[in-house]
């Protein structure tokens, strides 16, 4: 397998852990020096390392009690660079319906996540955590 592919392989665990074990999956994918980017100005944008990422990971599943399960809807890779169409489908601990479109553009160093940048409707972020 060469390292496009190796990388699309990783990024899809990825996202498919939003779903399901996402804190096993921050441990396991991410490198110990990973940035993560979310863009916006909204409660949860910002930069974050590794540490940061899991304390966030164990919020969303706090405010996501059954996850937050995302569907890739296009992926496009080259070299170390992953780029990735999602859409996540979750209930919120209110009951409400929470449905996010997002492009995560993903950097990999020997099959390890070493940045991510979030872009995703920025309203709706705001609509369920806040300015």
């Amino acid at each position: 397998m060469d390292e496009t592919q190796r990388n699309k392989d990783v990024a899809r665990r990825f996202v498919d852990a939003m779903g399901g074990d996402f804190a096993g999956a921050v441990e396991e994918i991410m490198a110990e020096d990973c940035r993560i980017v979310t863009q916006g100005t909204t409660a949860i944008s910002g930069v974050r390392g590794k540490a940061e990422a899991q304390a966030a990971v164990k919020l969303v599943g706090q405010i996501f009690p059954g996850g937050l399960p995302t569907t890739i809807h296009a992926m496009i890779a080259e070299g170390d660079t992953v780029a990735v169409q999602a859409e996540s489908h979750a209930t919120h601990v209110s009951g409400r319906p929470y449905n996010n479109k997002y492009m995560f553009l993903m950097r990999f160093r020997d099959g390890r996540l070493i940045e991510m940048t979030e872009y995703l409707d920025t309203e709706l972020v705001t609509e369920f955590f806040g300015a």
